[in-house]
């Protein structure tokens, strides 16, 4: 016991050697200690932070279970019967509610006729829920008069990232392209360039009216069609029918093709009515009198239909954020289904659960008792990328700052290396008095633990001081204009920060324990030194 207080009282002793207010040399490893902790603790926190606020913003809007209809190898089909299978879905315990999803993009366009393709979600504005998930990420600051309340009308909520783009503000019109009539656009486009079938197809026409006059052979009261010249005359034609031509056009092709759908014999041979090939060559005879500036002119007609735009309303801007991708819009359902070109059908069924972290447990039970054709996606697959992405930098920047401490610990052995040389004198007369190696060596490795101690103390209550005042030093750093955490970017007023305890006592017990190695190596070698070679200070 007396041994321990020995080396301990010296420890104490070498840590203020001239009963100075501060010791330089101690206050120097201490500081260095304090700034690795601090940092170390403020930066996990803001990580941890960042990626609850983002999860719960993701979680407030996104399904945390999704059911497609997928029957053919995977191509979603749209759902138009959705109100009966979520209604089924939402009884099951676990689920807080069943409801439509749908997403797409379409075009905006401002009233400066500005343009760009948008991402759009819509939202069951009937669900409450919904509601007030998207209702807390309102920015009332910037953009007063915001509110979620969309009802069924053609009313949008924008994200801060496209308001700040088109200057736009509650009260404001845009119009949105549908996507999908752009498709039917180019489709347009591409069927009144081409020349008329008569023009384009004149060898397969010229082959079918041939065969017409010669291919059936007299069975009695009717007409016999072998199976070869059934081939020669229906396969050119219905190849003409599957191409992308003019309606009018596909019209009579396909009452050409409809006088040759009779039950053939056993031998493949098809029987027709006798008047059956003059019929067939009038209808053909149809192609040649089509006037192609008349149907043009009828496609036109209804590609004034199909592009008219879709005006609405912007009536709340909601807070978007860089680290997380959000719809660019958000529209009540009735809209966004007109949009989408589904006509009342949703895309899937968005299902949110009383516990999102319990997703994939629901999904494999609504797999089970789903028919064939349904597929099941979670957040945690849709986002299960971003949320690793966020892992892997806070490891990162473990990994990183890190070496902050590191480096103070190697800071703190060369000051010890530095306070064993100046005590050799001492050392030498300690071993001379017969201190043994090992109280000699806690001398120095007491001192360190101190420091270390100190410095690990220091350092997670300034970091916890730091986060709790984070808002102040972010307002101090805008009044300087000075801002390293924009909102714009980020999506935040204030950095979100979150507090792990256990997290934070091992970030100071790591820091303890490589000061207190950071001591051993100098006390090691000081405590083998020669007693006499100390003496006389060699």
């Amino acid at each position: 016991m007396a041994r321990r207080s020995f080396s301990l009282m010296l420890a104490w002793r070498y840590l203020n050697p001239r009963r100075a207010t501060l010791s330089a040399v101690t206050l120097i490893s201490v500081t260095g200690v304090l700034l690795g902790v601090l940092v170390l603790v403020v930066v996990m926190a803001v990580y941890a932070g960042l990626e609850r606020e983002v999860k719960s913003r993701l979680l407030g809007f996104t399904p945390h279970v999704r059911l497609e209809y997928a029957p053919f190898g995977g191509f979603r089909e749209p759902i138009a019967d959705w109100r009966a299978t979520a209604g089924e879905i939402s009884k099951r315990p676990g689920v807080q509610s069943a409801t439509a999803f749908v997403q797409e993009y379409v075009l905006m366009v401002d009233a400066t006729s500005r343009k760009r393709p948008v991402f759009f979600r819509g939202l069951d504005t009937e669900d409450a829920a919904q509601v007030a998930g998207l209702d807390k990420l309102l920015d009332r600051e910037l953009f007063p008069g915001s509110t979620a309340d969309m009802g069924l009308d053609d009313r949008v909520v924008v994200s801060s990232i496209i308001a700040r783009q088109f200057a736009l503000q509650p009260g404001d019109k845009v119009k949105f392209l549908s996507a999908q009539n752009l498709e039917e656009v180019e489709r347009i486009d591409r069927v009144t360039r081409r020349p008329p079938v008569r023009e384009e197809f004149a060898a397969p026409l010229a082959a079918a009216k041939e065969a017409l006059k010669t291919a059936f052979v007299p069975r009695g009261d009717r007409l016999a069609l072998g199976e070869a010249a059934y081939r020669a005359i229906y396969e050119p034609l219905y190849d003409v029918f599957l191409a992308e031509i003019r309606e009018p056009e596909k019209e009579i092709v396909g009452r050409f093709l409809a006088l040759f759908d009779g039950e053939p014999e056993a031998d493949g041979t098809l029987l027709v009515d006798a008047g059956l090939p003059a019929e067939a060559a009038e209808i053909l005879a149809l192609l040649e009198t089509t006037d192609v500036e008349k149907m043009d002119a009828e496609i036109l007609k209804s590609f004034k239909e199909i592009v008219l735009p879709k005006e609405a309303e912007v009536v709340g801007v909601y807070q978007a954020s860089q680290m997380a991708l959000t719809p660019d819009i958000f529209m009540p359902l009735p809209l966004a289904q007109e949009l989408a070109g589904l006509e009342g059908a949703v895309q899937g069924i968005a299902v949110r659960l009383d516990d999102a972290y319990q997703a994939d447990r629901m999904a494999r039970e609504f797999a089970g008792v789903m028919d064939g054709g349904w597929q099941v996606v979670t957040w945690i697959e849709e986002f299960g990328d971003f949320s690793r992405l966020i892992n892997q930098q806070r490891m990162m920047m473990y990994f990183a700052l890190s070496f902050i401490i590191l480096v103070s610990a190697f800071s703190m052995m060369a000051v010890m290396f530095t306070v064993t040389i100046q005590k050799r004198r001492e050392i030498g007369v300690m071993k001379a008095l017969g201190a043994a190696p090992g109280q000699i060596v806690k001398v120095f490795v007491y001192q360190g633990m101190i420091l270390g101690f100190l410095g690990a103390l220091l350092g997670a209550g300034s970091g916890l001081l730091v986060i709790h005042w984070r808002g102040g030093i972010q307002g101090l750093f805008r009044q300087f204009g000075f801002d390293p955490f924009p909102k714009d970017f980020h999506g935040f007023k204030v950095l979100p920060a979150h507090v792990n305890p256990l997290e934070v006592a091992i970030i100071a017990i790591c820091a303890f324990i490589l000061c207190a190695l950071a001591a051993f190596v100098p006390a090691f070698f000081a405590a083998r030194s020669d007693a006499a070679k100390s003496l006389r200070n060699l």
